[in-house]
């Protein structure tokens, strides 16, 4: 007789901390299947809302009844009462610093193609296939804020604080690292595929910035879960984060005569390519300090 198993099964704390792995796939996958459906059927990012929130806010909830279960509270995944103003300052400075430099190249190129640039401040949806609505209005600019403070709670609160720390009890920290930074990956293929689906790109090109997607995301995991590490809270990952979701590639833009953010996905790519590798220095660093 086969024997089945339930999700209250399979969430229940003796299995979530026993199984960590294997439980925090299952619930990605519940995670994940809320995106997909927000991002392709209801379309959220398209209403007045101009963001798929719905999933975040899910998201939000389901750690929380997590935590619950598990008889732990937010320190335990990172949410700490100290360091909080210091380390989103050192997240910030961190964001900052590495985005100048992508700015300052993407600038370059486009003032050697002989174009006209100048930067603006106004909001869009990202896309990988173009520029969607400019929206100006002050409102959107704080909805837009807001947004991104719910987006970076969710998400680092759910990869690197409860994953992370769930595999880490069982697992070496480079195995819970690479576990959260993989799912963290695939997470973000739902953008191709939404684009796949609405006819705007191939079937390879869904494939190729698949892989694309999760290559750069999962380095950006990478980053966050050792600034995690090094700092003991998850406020830098959050900060740096939050730049890179809102100010890069929602607010601030490069605009040239023939057209807006051309270059935004290298943009994207040299600054996160750039801070992980100051973020890796410095782990080293740390650690060789730590054997001293």
């Amino acid at each position: 007789m086969l024997k089945t198993t339930h999700s209250s099964e399979i969430l229940s704390e003796d299995t979530i901390l026993h199984k960590p792995i294997k439980s925090c796939v299952f619930i990605f996958l519940i995670l994940l299947l809320v995106h997909a459906f927000e991002a392709i059927a209801l379309r959220m990012d398209q209403t007045i809302f101009a963001e798929n929130f719905i999933n975040k806010i899910f998201g939000i909830v389901l750690l929380f009844v997590l935590l619950k279960q598990l008889h732990w509270d937010i320190s335990t995944i990172g949410f700490k009462k100290y360091g909080l103003v210091k380390t989103i300052l050192k997240g910030f400075a961190l964001a900052l610093f590495s985005f100048f430099i992508a700015y300052t190249i993407e600038c370059s190129i486009l003032y050697f193609q002989e174009k006209k640039i100048h930067l603006g401040f106004f909001i869009t949806g990202f896309s990988l296939t173009g520029v969607g609505s400019i929206q100006t209005g002050i409102g959107f600019v704080f909805t837009n804020i807001f947004f991104n403070i719910i987006n970076v709670i969710m998400e680092e609160g759910t990869f690197r604080g409860l994953f992370y720390q769930l595999i880490n009890t069982r697992y070496s920290l480079k195995t819970a690292l690479f576990i959260q930074a993989l799912l963290f990956g695939i997470w973000h293929i739902v953008t191709p595929f939404h684009n796949w689906i609405d006819g705007e790109i191939s079937g390879m090109g869904f494939v190729s910035l698949s892989i694309g997607y999760i290559i750069l995301a999962g380095m950006m995991g990478v980053k966050w879960g050792l600034l995690y590490r090094m700092t003991g809270n998850l406020y830098a990952g959050m900060a740096d984060h939050f730049f890179n979701n809102c100010i890069a590639t929602n607010l601030l833009h490069v605009v040239s005569n023939t057209g807006i953010d051309e270059y935004m996905i290298f943009r994207v790519l040299i600054a996160q390519i750039i801070s992980f590798a100051i973020v890796v220095f410095l782990w080293k660093r740390q650690k060789i300090e730590g054997l001293k």
